[in-house]
């Protein structure tokens, strides 16, 4: 019979002051005295059956200074093979492998970022008589116009020279910064506290968070089309079926909520809400809000609420946040620092709890914490400047960035509007704006791939297609760009629908059929 002995070295020397001549033959016949006193060992062993008859596996769980125990006989935490007449000799397993055969994980491989995929895939070759402007980014930063307020960057600086943010913190983030952003974000209507906080490196761990929990594979979850592709990205590589609702451009991209409905079943676990919406830029009324929570109500669905962009509405527009309108649906609320402060590469975002039922109880806030500790939470020193940032940023700051946001968003609605083959869709907040094509119309292109490729190659102009939001003959623009560029990059796109525009080829296509 083959033992595993698990035991400590105060044990083993102790047996070996005994004056025993074979300390490991004792140690079994302990054991085996003790198992049969007792039934089974608890405490410092571990006992499983084998097959080899004239050894036993030792393993210690503690260093030793022991010179009798150390050397190549029992050492630290290795593991030997120790014979019954004394003589070690290292573990062979005979099923181990005989040839290099490293693969990538089930995870991986099923882990694709649609964008990221897409724009590698796109031949993109820019006209060289025109410089390019990349309306295809949702980062507030690239063109340098959007700086950050100073009272941010004061509040990070002010962190750094405190010399109190440079250790680890705890995976859920510091009590304090838990604290100011629960503050922060807390009113009557959902109230937060510090404990119903999980700091995350940025909104999208707090997405995969929100996912891992509240889903297993196997199960799916329903999610908007178009939207946001980590929603897929993230489900797909935990073997979790994703199921699209669709949103209504007629309706200014409200929830087809009928539509949404008739893909539940027994495994749907999860319904992803974002507003304000990217890619759409689309903002929910308090009654379309109201009438969402009806159908997750309905069918006992927890909600993930994507508010990235709570806050960056249009002057004229209003959205409460989802948990403010929750009597009974369970929501875990996603935001961050990333848009409204614009600073997206500080990584910072959250995660809110809400749970007026106690439906989540503490096992879903649990089973955050235990997931969080993957990677021990967010920056700390971003953490450090939570404080000044929430306290001290103008108002300013935030009125002008979105006054800014809906005039470029005013000017491309306004000129595409006139350009034959396109349908802008007016936002109403985030950073986004989507147009339609009438793709019948563009003979030269069969897809919005096509279309938005060679715009690239003719005007230098590069708006990302559609399809990589699930909603093909789109394509979406980011309107973050300064005031002068956007202008010019409408006059391109102008240009090149008028270059390519064939109305009568759609006739052409009825009359075929």
């Amino acid at each position: 019979m083959e033992i595993w002995v698990g035991f400590n070295t105060h044990f083993l020397k102790s047996c070996y002051k005994m004056g025993q001549s074979n300390p490991y033959a004792f140690i079994i016949a302990r054991i085996l005295d003790l198992k049969a006193n007792f039934g089974k060992l608890k405490s410092d062993f571990i006992m499983s059956a084998g097959t080899d008859t004239k050894s036993c596996l030792i393993q210690m769980n503690a260093n030793t200074n022991d010179k009798h125990l150390n050397g190549n006989g029992v050492n630290g935490k290795a593991i030997h093979h120790v014979s019954v007449n004394g003589n070690a000799h290292p573990v062979t397993d005979k099923r181990r492998r005989k040839t290099w055969e490293v693969k990538p994980s089930v995870k991986a491989n099923n882990t694709l970022n649609p964008i990221r995929t897409m724009v590698d895939e796109m031949k993109l070759s820019p006209n060289p008589e025109k410089a390019m402007i990349a309306l295809s980014l949702g980062d507030p930063t690239v063109f340098g116009n959007l700086p950050p307020d100073d009272a941010v960057i004061q509040a990070m600086k002010d962190a750094i020279d405190s010399h109190q943010y440079n250790g680890y913190a705890p995976s859920v983030g510091y009590l304090k910064s838990r604290q100011v952003v629960a503050s922060f974000y807390s009113c009557p209507d959902a109230p937060i506290e510090a404990e119903n906080v999980i700091l995350t490196s940025g909104c999208s761990q707090a997405i995969d968070l929100a996912i891992s929990v509240l889903c297993n594979p196997g199960d799916n979850i329903l999610v908007p089309r178009p939207g946001f592709p980590l929603y897929k990205t993230l489900a797909l590589s935990l073997g979790i079926e994703v199921r699209l609702y669709n949103l209504l451009p007629e309706k200014s991209w409200e929830v087809d909520l009928q539509h949404l409905e008739s893909l539940v079943d027994d495994k749907t676990s999860l319904l992803i809400v974002t507003n304000p919406s990217n890619p759409c830029g689309s903002v929910f009324n308090k009654e379309h809000l109201q009438n969402i929570l009806t159908v997750a109500s309905r069918n006992c669905l927890p909600i993930l609420a994507d508010e990235i962009y709570n806050n960056m509405v249009f002057p004229g527009c209003d959205t409460p946040s989802l948990a403010s309108l929750s009597s009974d649906v369970p929501i875990i609320s996603c935001g961050g620092l990333a848009k409204r402060w614009l600073v997206p590469g500080w990584r910072m975002g959250w995660i809110f709890l809400h749970d007026r039922k106690n439906i989540f109880g503490s096992e879903i806030r649990q089973g955050l914490v235990k997931l969080s500790q993957c990677i021990l939470g967010p920056c700390t020193i971003v953490q450090g400047a939570l404080e000044g940032i929430f306290n001290n940023t103008r108002q300013d700051f935030y009125s002008d960035t979105i006054n800014f946001l809906k005039s470029n968003a005013e000017i491309c609605f306004n000129e595409l509007s006139t350009v034959p083959g396109l349908t802008p869709v007016m936002p109403s907040g985030a950073m986004y704006l989507m147009v339609g094509i009438d793709i019948d119309c563009f003979p030269d292109f069969q897809s919005d791939v096509d279309f938005t490729e060679w715009m690239v190659t003719e005007q230098s102009v590069f708006c990302l297609p559609a399809t990589a939001f699930e909603y093909p003959n789109f394509f979406r623009i980011v309107v973050t760009v300064p005031e002068k560029m956007m202008v010019e990059a409408c006059a391109r796109i102008r240009e090149f629908c008028q270059h390519h525009y064939r109305p009568d080829s759609q006739e052409n296509n009825n009359l075929d059929l």
